[in-house]
């Protein structure tokens, strides 16, 4: 059963794409008609990490599991369209919501959708918070956009860990090995050093991720470039990959909602050399073989996204960059406070 925290309401909407859970904090009360905030979760999680961040923001918010994570339903992605099924899909339940002109929070991954869903249906979106986003670019690319290899070796569903993937299939919460999902939480998803109450409940919501693969990890192709692998055309790590999503033309968007991008000084994850890239791993060692930082250097993701919100702001849009320097993947529950406030002062200066 699902962990509701107090005052959480889940409900299953139905649309013409899937059945999806949605969770429901502050339609009745005091703030009920405050224009309301949705926010969209990143790969490996759901819904459940954003309950104490709805309890604390005094205006109606709504959370919506993906498909094939959390108690949505489990479909197939498609990858070939990018992040598309994602974005479709919250597009399809804001829909059925009635909502449009909203405030959107995507997180990682999420942020992908919620950019995506800037270039599809600009109409639904009144301001942007990106927490940690994917990058624009996509995945195996260099600073300016451009890819690596022809076919974005080292990209996509041939590079999760097996033991992590069969981890999270069989519903592992021990942190016997550094590969469980506890594990990973507590050295990826959060600086070091970090705890706190919930951590049952990331785990929860982490499990919650549907394996295979027209899920996650996703197929995976030979490369005859190193490592080796490069993106098949199904599942969720695939559709990061360059060959499949480009967002950077939300720079040519004619409505440009203001965007806040809030990171975390620590992010294990999205940072200019992260060890969940490929190249990075080469250059330190940890893959043999590594071709060298001309042909295969380190994703520089914030830097990245950097210069996709600049040009964004120079054609007439505008962004802010908040960093919080103790916190790593997760602002929202690394330093709550703090990351409540930055978000209610974005979403009352664009109401």
């Amino acid at each position: 059963m699902t962990t509701l925290l107090d005052g959480i309401e889940q409900r299953a909407v139905r649309t013409e794409r899937l059945t999806a859970s949605v969770l429901r904090h502050g339609f009745e009360g005091a703030h009920a008609d405050a224009r309301p905030i949705v926010l969209i979760h990143g790969n490996v999680s759901s819904s459940l990490f954003f309950q104490p961040l709805m309890q604390a923001l005094p205006r109606p918010t709504v959370a919506i599991d993906l498909r094939g994570y959390g108690d949505s339903e489990t479909l197939p992605v498609d990858a070939t369209r990018g992040l598309r099924d994602l974005s479709d899909d919250v597009a399809s339940v804001l829909d059925a919501l009635g909502l449009s002109d909203a405030h959107i929070l995507g997180w990682s991954m999420g942020g992908g959708v919620v950019m995506q869903l800037m270039l599809d249906r600009p109409e639904l979106i009144r301001s942007v918070t990106l927490m940690a986003p994917v990058p624009p670019q996509g995945f195996g690319t260099r600073l300016d956009g451009s890819l690596c290899t022809p076919d974005a070796a080292g990209t996509g569903g041939g590079g999760a860990n097996p033991d992590f993937i069969a981890r999270l299939e069989a519903g592992d919460t021990s942190d016997e090995a550094p590969t469980s999902p506890r594990s990973v939480f507590r050295s990826s998803y959060v600086a070091p050093g970090f705890a706190d109450e919930h951590e049952d409940l990331w785990v929860e919501s982490m499990l919650s991720t549907k394996t295979g693969p027209d899920n996650q990890p996703g197929d995976g192709v030979a490369s005859e470039s190193w490592p080796g692998f490069g993106p098949g055309t199904r599942g969720i790590l695939n559709t990061m990959s360059a060959v499949h999503m480009d967002l950077t033309g939300i720079v040519d968007l004619d409505r440009k909602p203001p965007i806040l991008w809030v990171r975390g000084a620590h992010d294990a994850i999205v940072s200019d050399e992260s060890f969940f890239d490929f190249n990075t791993l080469g250059k330190h060692g940890v893959v043999p073989g590594w071709p060298g930082e001309e042909a295969a250097p380190p994703q520089p993701m914030v830097s990245q996204t950097r210069a996709v919100l600049e040009q964004y702001a120079a054609n007439g849009g505008s962004y802010e960059e908040v960093v919080f320097e103790h916190a790593g993947h997760s602002p929202h529950i690394e330093d709550p406070e703090r990351f409540r406030e930055a978000l209610l002062r974005h979403v009352e200066a664009n109401d």
